[in-house]
């Protein structure tokens, strides 16, 4: 074909038409958000749709259903607080500014205080009973119970839900020292525990939907959705945090948050703070004096918290009424304050944030109202209501009762902060004002014993509606988490994320729960020849054969390796006995976890090894299969849990 034939058949302008039409990516003005709708919708195609979409929904679920059940915990939580508290005792509780006075409250009565003294007890007794006789898991704060729930496979008895909530008002509703926030924490999760296991997700999903519960539950009692999410990825670990459940955890925060003020409307922040913060660096370094100050405080605390613990497991009563005898003594320690102190305080016949979770006496000491002293008598007020709020917030939670731990914590972290500003503002009249220090005392006291030092900081801020606070609580919070490291208020968080997946259920079970003893156990000396192995071998059937010297210590095992090349006839000569074939340190303990001891099998490709108590003498055989088993129940379930 001749070069002018080709010419002519180029393609071109059909007849007709007076013009051609350019192709649209050729055009100057729609090439380029062409190209650019091509490149995203070939990255859109790419992307696990199902997996992504999965999570989106559930996570949004989720959100949805704890927002919806964290409105009528609210409300009921409100109504039980005005019948069995306000008009039974006439105690008219301190509110931060934040917080509506008790929508279901009559005109307020007389203080009653022997009343005062016998509810909270009879809440108490309540809790104990629910807990004691029908499940364990809703005594106490809920975020410990939710941490362990999560290094577990993530799986909530169906009965914890509807039962946290009535002990929590049976507690909350009388008087308790104790947050609202962390019983909604357990109840988000076990919102998201119900939903996954009805789906029957796999269990990686099935954390991410515990997380996202309880991101979901925080953000809708607590009105910070950024800071809910980032808290409950955080307060897992002690020097980590979930990053595969975050982005669950921050759609299910937004999400019931929504719905939670599109019926509750709010009335914005918490607390009422300053309308601007200013920031100085010169005096930075009384935020270090400040962090010492919590970091203090903050292991107070924790021995408190322990202390009170084993005082009343030593005491030889029931375990039912644990949480009413803690009830009864923070009555009393509630009506000495309040006819002892308050008289002189313009306060008579009120409250001063002893029972409840203490929000009204952390607004006081952000803003001071006019029945706050002046001075050193101030300092004193707020320091003396800190270390009581510790006491009483051990009596309520250490005996059994069902509250939470973070609204006490941020308490009394204000009324720390509070007390160290109004000292400074002595010392240095230019500190305009001391509001400041409790705002980051607070963030600082929770972020230091719940090692949660980023999310503690963006709920501070959230909090107070500013960020003009950010850097003294930067420096703060992180000094303090620095100091209390080695204490924590959830004993259930693990130290960091395992490789992989994640953490492995088998973690929740130790060697003693699938343990059982072996009859007619075969050993071998450590001096043992090989014609004596052989001997032994066949005597017996064993996956492994420990070797134990003379007082029944057991010094290892002898190798796979070993017994088949015995087996076969074949001949070291005499040279190698036992304790030079065997693997050595290969026992378990029966405290030692599941994870544990598998990983030694993997490791030493054994599928059996020998337990031993602790001065490592043998008590038997734990087995592969029997791990595969313990496994398999986790996974599946195949009991119902009810």
């Amino acid at each position: 074909m001749s070069e002018s034939r080709k010419a002519d058949s180029v393609p071109g302008p059909k007849k007709g038409h007076s013009k051609s039409f350019p192709i649209i990516d050729e055009s100057p003005v729609f090439g380029f958000p062409w190209a650019v709708a091509r490149a995203l919708s070939g990255a859109f195609r790419e992307l696990e749709l199902r997996h992504a979409g999965r999570t989106l929904l559930l996570s949004i679920a989720v959100g949805s259903a704890v927002g919806l059940i964290a409105c009528g915990f609210f409300w009921a939580l409100h109504l039980c607080e005005s019948v069995l508290l306000h008009n039974l005792t006439g105690y008219v509780p301190l509110l931060p500014g934040g917080e509506a006075p008790l929508p279901f409250s009559s005109e307020p009565l007389k203080l009653i205080p022997w009343a005062l003294v016998i509810v909270p007890a009879l809440g108490g007794l309540v809790t104990g009973l629910v807990g004691h006789f029908l499940a364990p898991e809703v005594l106490g704060g809920g975020g410990n119970s939710y941490v362990e729930a999560f290094h577990t496979g993530g799986v909530l008895r169906r009965r914890v839900l509807g039962l946290k909530i009535f002990a929590s008002l049976s507690t909350l509703g009388t008087g308790g020292s104790g947050g609202r926030e962390g019983p909604t924490m357990l109840i988000g999760a076990s919102v998201g525990s119900l939903i996954s296991r009805a789906l029957r997700v796999p269990e990686k999903d099935r954390r991410s939907l515990l997380v996202a519960g309880t991101a979901g539950g925080l953000a809708a009692m607590f009105g910070t959705p950024l800071g809910a999410g980032l808290l409950a990825t955080e307060i897992l670990y002690r020097d980590d945090f979930e990053s595969d459940a975050l982005i669950p955890a921050i759609l299910s925060s937004v999400t019931a948050y929504s719905v939670f003020r599109a019926i509750t409307p709010g009335e914005g922040h918490l607390f009422n703070c300053a309308r601007h913060y200013e920031f100085s660096p010169l005096r930075l370094w009384l935020y270090v004096l400040l962090a010492l100050v919590i970091a203090l405080a903050g292991r107070l605390f924790i021995f408190v918290l322990n202390h009170t613990r084993q005082m009343f497991r030593r005491l030889r009563v029931p375990r039912w009424s644990l949480p009413a005898l803690g009830g009864l003594l923070l009555g009393c320690l509630a009506i000495t304050w309040i006819l002892g102190i308050n008289p002189s305080l313009h306060l008579e016949g009120k409250g001063i944030g002893i029972l409840g979770s203490g929000y009204g006496a952390a607004q006081a000491a952000i803003i001071a109202p006019s029945f706050m002293p002046t001075r050193w008598h101030a300092v004193g007020l707020l320091f003396g209501l800190a270390f009581v709020k510790m006491f009483a917030t051990a009596l309520t939670l250490e005996s059994g009762g069902s509250a939470g731990d973070f609204g006490p914590s941020i308490a009394i972290g204000g009324l720390l902060g509070g007390a160290f500003g109004y000292a400074a503002q002595i010392v240095m009249p230019s500190i305009a004002d001391p509001g400041a220090f409790a705002l980051v005392g607070m963030g600082a006291f929770y972020g230091g014993i719940a090692h949660a030092p980023l999310a503690a900081l963006v709920m501070v801020c959230e909090m107070a509606g500013s960020y003009d606070l950010l850097v003294p609580l930067m420096l703060t919070v992180g000094l303090a988490y620095l100091a209390l490291r080695p204490v924590s208020l959830y004993s259930a968080q693990r130290l960091s994320r395992s490789s992989g997946e994640g953490v492995s259920m088998l973690r929740g079970k130790q060697v003693r729960d699938i343990f059982t003893m072996n009859g007619d156990l075969r050993t071998l000396s450590p001096t043992a020849s090989t014609q004596s192995i052989k001997q032994e071998l066949s005597l017996g059937e064993q996956l492994v054969y420990p070797v134990v010297d003379a007082t029944g210590k057991v010094l290892g095992v002898v190798s796979d390796e070993v017994r088949s090349a015995v087996r076969t006839g074949f001949d070291f000569g005499g040279v190698v006995i036992a304790a030079d074939a065997m693997i050595p340190d290969i026992g378990v303990l029966l405290s030692d976890d599941l994870e544990t001891a598998l990983a030694k099998m993997v490791g030493s490709r054994l599928h059996a090894l020998p337990v031993v108590d602790g001065q490592g003498k043998l008590l038997g055989l734990i087995l592969e299969q029997d791990i595969t088993r313990a496994y398999c129940e986790l996974q599946h379930v195949p009991n119902p849990i009810v």
